[in-house]
């Protein structure tokens, strides 16, 4: 299912600085070209999230539709109007890292407070060839897919999804203070966006970054040329470069989790959403789109169990056991 993708920001008064790191500097000359489907359309839908938990799992109950503004759907390079859904996701309430990492494949990487998924593959290909070992990268000039100011864009079945950092969630946050809860990743990990405690224990925060840069030279095969960010392909994950790892997370604790858990963070740069888990994750889309079939939604279908939630915030899990769930986001 073809995705859509692309790397611009719009700025306004108090909103934090986006994309602004030097290191971005070859990505960003080729977002910078990607033509902006301005947020400012109402989306004409009410937004619906609905949150409970049981003893080992949360459901996450949402129609995609969010908050915020959207772009112009359609547009000239994107076909599709925004409709709701009907999710029910259900990833882990205490998940745990595993022995390795596992890689996203064609997959949301996880779900928003607000109901949208985090998605930042697109399924385009060099030469139209999935075999080709190089694919496109979203947040580039080199596929156009309507992508919107919040780095979003539809997919044929109405599926509104971010590729890139959710820019309009993220449009009222203070500065200076840890990032709030920004979603669950399908492993059931926390995320969060941009800011955390520098040492990861508390204390001073910042700008943290990924471990991950663009390669030198030019690609052996395939299209040739020099790695300039148009695929995936073209990044290398080097260890202890950033503040992260592999997956774009670290152990930390954070304002929801003070006794500490593992947590993913969106950052300026590459990979800006995580291509990796640290834990066991589900899959969140199946063949229609919707809830996948290895654990993305309820046993035997249906509903989750109800337990409270409302739009735009979860709840808190039930007591006790491991780590400590998450109060409702603030």
């Amino acid at each position: 299912m073809p995705h859509g993708d692309h790397h611009h920001h719009g700025r306004g008064v108090g909103r934090r600085p986006l994309l602004a790191s030097a290191a971005l500097s070859p990505f960003l000359s080729l977002a910078a070209r990607v033509p902006a489907f301005a947020s400012v359309v109402p989306v004409g839908y009410p937004a619906l999230v609905e949150v409970s938990s049981d003893a080992a799992y949360r459901y996450i109950h949402c129609n995609g539709i969010p908050q915020h503004g959207v772009g112009v759907f359609p547009n000239a390079e994107n076909p599709n109007a925004i409709a709701p859904q009907n999710y029910t996701f259900r990833v882990l309430l205490r998940p745990e890292p595993g022995p390795t990492y596992t890689p996203l494949g064609m997959h949301p990487f996880g779900v928003a407070v607000n109901g949208v998924p985090f998605d930042p593959l697109a399924a385009e290909w060099w030469n139209r060839d999935r075999t080709s070992g190089w694919q496109y990268e979203a947040l580039s000039s080199a596929v156009h897919l309507g992508i919107d100011d919040n780095h979003a864009h539809v997919q044929p079945g109405g599926a509104y999804h971010y590729h890139g950092l959710p820019t309009g969630l993220m449009d009222d946050w203070p500065t200076g203070v840890h990032s709030p809860l920004v979603g669950y990743a399908a492993d059931g990990f926390p995320i969060y966006a941009l800011y955390g405690f520098a040492d990861g224990r508390g204390g001073p925060v910042r700008l943290l970054s990924s471990s991950y840069r663009l390669k030198s030279g030019t690609r052996p095969g395939g299209p040739g040329g020099p790695y300039d960010g148009r695929f995936t392909q073209d990044y290398e994950y080097v260890p202890g470069l950033g503040d992260l790892d592999q997956a774009n997370g670290r152990e930390t604790v954070t304002p929801d989790y003070p006794d500490g858990t593992y947590a993913y963070f969106l950052t300026e740069e590459w990979p800006v959403i995580p291509r990796s888990f640290r834990g066991t994750p589900v899959t969140l889309r199946g063949p229609d789109g919707g809830p996948g079939p290895r654990g993305g939604g309820p046993p035997g279908g249906g509903r989750p169990p109800r337990g409270g939630g409302g739009p735009g915030g979860f709840p808190p899990p039930p007591p006790p056991g491991g780590r400590r769930p998450p109060p409702p986001p603030r």
